[in-house]
């Protein structure tokens, strides 16, 4: 037989539709499940003991496999009660946009076909979303992380001889840049791959608030000037990992616009935030940045993985990353047109077809039931940190900006640091729900970050007296709980 298409078309088919029915079917019915268990270890180990297939396995046994050894044993960020990190849901519809890419199997490094043309449809919608101007380019990546990387890269190529580090390295100069204490690890990963060093990020102190201390950022910089070194990017943050904090942008934009600095915004989760009305306001100033980093997989909803880069000025990603080559030379008709290519703003040249489950994401919600959800998620942020602070045994550690909420069990005369984290890790086994924990004020805290579009106040809940029980459990005495 030539080729790899199936014998049995019909069969195929069948299959297909039993395997739609049954991922839809556990959709539907997610929240009736545990939220997470652990992988047994016959489980576990079958799939470390496997060894490479020779010869044929058959695709429903391969289906079984996955219903038996896969299904049950997933991260849990589809159930409402998922709170661990800043993981969204996902969606039917995003879920078939997947199927047909996958189908259609296109690469969009570049070329002129629909599926381009799609993706520049999404950037330019993002753009508009954001408060870019519609000329911006922008291109989808795998998540935050690559786009801030991207970003990085664009903004070190736009000081005065930027360009001349492409072929000659970074030379002598003495390029840094600035981010606050509680900007996420990627920015510094970022510098490194970069090749300028971790070093060369400057983390400035945060207020009580968390937010970057302005009075810090300009002392900082005004030292690197005078000792020689060249201050080119500030980096803002709408949406901090740990407590949801947004950086003062709007001054950060002014800093930046009066000391020649590159603007960038981290906005992983919290871009999205403009979407909701009642949030945009806090966002102030992400309008203005020079580039966005951002996610569609988050509080947007679309299926993993789907993150986002946008740059402002036209070109000056293509001046970062464009190649001319022979072998991928542009022309003005045919399969080769339809230049610039998404392979000109990125480090990937083979690049799917991610766009068509933004497109399918945001047309079936839009925009204002998609802010709704942001919504939704920072009212049940509010109610349990409500809950929290009428708590007496609880202790709220930061203010609630957003959507995350960090707290801890009050429990005197124990080690608190490791009673909270054994509490998550009880509660993540219990099946009931999943939050995380992270270091607020030098304490371990018990974090939970609602991003999840099927989140309810009952759920948070659920997840709170959950919690209560297993720490009486632990402690052998009841606890001081919600007050009148």
């Amino acid at each position: 037989m030539a080729g790899l298409d199936p014998e049995n078309w019909d069969a195929l088919r069948a299959l297909g539709h039993r395997m739609l029915d049954e991922m839809l079917d556990n959709v539907q019915n997610v929240a009736s499940g545990p939220v997470w268990q652990p992988m047994p270890d016959t489980v576990r180990q079958g799939f470390r003991d496997a060894e490479l297939p020779t010869q044929e396995t058959s695709l429903t046994a391969l289906y079984d496999q996955f219903s038996h050894s896969v299904t049950p044993y997933a991260t849990g960020n589809r159930h409402p009660r998922f709170m661990g990190w800043v993981h969204g849901g996902g969606t039917p519809q995003g879920m078939l946009a997947e199927l047909l890419a996958a189908g259609l199997n296109a690469n969009l490094g570049g070329r002129d076909h629909a599926p381009i043309e799609v993706e520049r449809m999404v950037v330019r919608w993002a753009a508009t979303m954001l408060g870019f101007p519609e000329t911006a380019t922008g291109v989808l990546v795998t998540g935050s992380s690559m786009a801030n990387f991207i970003a990085m890269i664009t903004a070190s190529r736009a000081v005065d001889g930027g360009l001349e580090m492409r072929s000659a390295g970074l030379a002598g100069r003495k390029l840094v840049g600035y981010a606050a204490q509680t900007a996420h690890g990627c920015i510094a990963r970022a510098f490194d791959m970069a090749g300028l060093g971790t070093q060369a990020l400057r983390r400035v102190p945060v207020d009580a608030d968390f937010r970057m201390d302005m009075a810090a950022l300009r002392q900082m910089v005004a030292a690197d000037r005078a000792a020689g070194l060249e201050p080119f990017v500030v980096v803002g943050t709408a949406g901090t990992v740990d407590t949801g904090s947004i950086d003062p942008l709007t001054a950060l934009a002014d800093f930046a616009e009066a000391e020649n600095l590159w603007f960038h915004v981290d906005g992983a989760f919290g871009a999205m935030a403009r979407l909701s009305p009642h949030y945009a306001p806090a966002l102030a100033g992400m309008e203005r940045a020079n580039s966005i980093a951002f996610d569609f997989h988050k509080w947007a909803q679309t299926p993993y993985d789907a993150g986002c880069v946008l740059v402002r000025e036209p070109g000056r990603q293509a001046a970062a990353f464009a190649q001319s080559l022979a072998y991928l030379s542009r022309e003005d008709r045919g399969l080769a047109a339809g230049a610039p290519w998404f392979c000109d703003l990125g480090p990937d040249l083979s690049r799917g077809f991610r766009a068509l489950k933004v497109w399918f994401t945001l047309a079936s919600f839009g925009t204002e039931r998609l802010g709704g959800v942001v919504s939704q998620c920072c009212a049940v942020a509010q109610h349990l940190a409500t809950r929290v602070q009428a708590t007496p045994c609880l202790e709220l550690l930061a203010p609630v900006t957003l959507n995350i909420v960090c707290f801890r069990v009050i429990a005197p005369d124990t080690d608190e640091d490791t009673l909270n984290g054994e509490l998550v890790k009880d509660l993540q086994e219990s099946g009931v729900a999943a939050p995380s924990t992270t270091i607020v004020h030098g304490k371990r805290a018990i974090r939970a970050a609602i991003v999840n579009h099927r989140t309810v106040e009952a759920d948070a809940d659920l997840m709170l007296d959950t919690l209560l029980d297993l720490a009486e459990k632990r402690l052998g005495h009841t606890l001081e709980r919600q007050t009148a």
